[in-house]
């Protein structure tokens, strides 16, 4: 069997004392992967081996079979979005897909960034210098040039920062039709609702770890059948905890002197329900809150398991 495209085994990579990365393996195949956790769970530092930026402290960082550290030759498969801004200011975005087409000996670089820039529809804002771009146009340039020699595989770092909703939709888009055609997308994002609309396989990472893999929806799945906890403040806190006392969903009820907290089992349950059962009880409801829908919560929920 050949390899898988991307391939991680075993690799941690560290910084003086500081674990970024923790041990971790993982393949990735054709179609579009998520690489979902908070904010400094060690994703970027994953994107930068696989670009060949850094070395594993051990392990072994593979693409196409080959490492990714001082492998030039695998750039011209791979296209590399960061996410800190790659853009030079005095460069106009057509320039710099330009520049990125030449970089890869194409043979004719004008109609090659032509053709990425309309992609990501700049067309308008071609010509102008990208140090005077929004963050969202920015970002679509820098998808630009790395899309500009077609490449098999596609790392993306926080691709939809900046975006607006249209943007958004455009890129989300772009990238299920890239993934249609057989190439191999791996994008980070600590946004839950940005993984869910796109991937179709998940690696959530936490503090460095792999917390999770596979199917996305299996894996949501997962996220939404943890313990949850609200948060309510109501007219009568009294009456309506007595009445959620007999909800089979609900399996604990505390009060306060000014507000109610319920624990269930079954999200999609509790929240279908609960406006009926206050209608039903002559109470006013004033706040539902979910006190513990932070991704750090689910991900430490799904390190727990």
């Amino acid at each position: 069997m050949s390899p898988a495209p991307i391939a991680l085994q075993d690799v941690s990579r560290w910084f003086g004392n500081v674990v970024a990365v923790n041990n971790i393996s993982f393949d990735v195949g054709p179609g579009i992967t998520g690489l979902l956790g908070p904010n400094g769970a060690g994703k970027s530092t994953v994107l930068h081996m696989l670009s060949g930026f850094l070395r594993p402290s051990s392990g072994e960082v593979l693409i196409d079979g080959k490492s990714a550290w001082l492998n030039p030759g695998m750039y011209r498969r791979v296209g590399l979005v960061p996410e800190r801004e790659a853009v030079y200011p005095f460069l106009t975005g057509r320039e710099l897909v330009r520049l990125a087409a030449r970089l890869q000996e194409l043979p004719d670089p004008d109609e090659a960034a032509d053709r990425a820039i309309a992609l990501v529809e700049m067309q308008p804002a071609a010509d102008r210098a990208a140090g005077g771009y929004s963050k969202g146009m920015k970002q679509r340039i820098k998808v630009a040039a790395a899309i500009v020699h077609d490449p098999v595989i596609l790392l993306l770092d926080e691709p939809f920062n900046g975006m607006d909703p249209h943007q958004r939709l455009q890129m989300m888009s772009l990238l299920r039709d890239f993934a249609a055609q057989g190439r191999i997308i791996l994008f980070s994002s600590h946004i839950l609702e940005e993984v869910e609309r796109i991937a179709d396989e998940v690696l959530v990472v936490v503090a460095g770890r792999l917390a999770a893999s596979g199917d996305f929806h299996q894996i949501r799945q997962l996220m939404t059948d943890r313990p949850h906890t609200f948060r309510l403040r109501t007219s009568d806190n009294r009456l309506l905890a007595s009445a959620m006392l007999g909800k089979e969903s609900i399996f604990g009820v505390d009060l306060d002197q000014d507000s109610l907290m319920i624990r269930t089992a079954d999200y999609g349950a509790f929240t279908r329900s609960i406006a009926t059962l206050a209608r039903a009880t002559g109470v006013t409801l004033f706040e539902v809150a979910p006190t513990d829908e932070s991704l750090e919560s689910v991900f430490s929920y799904l390190v727990r398991r």
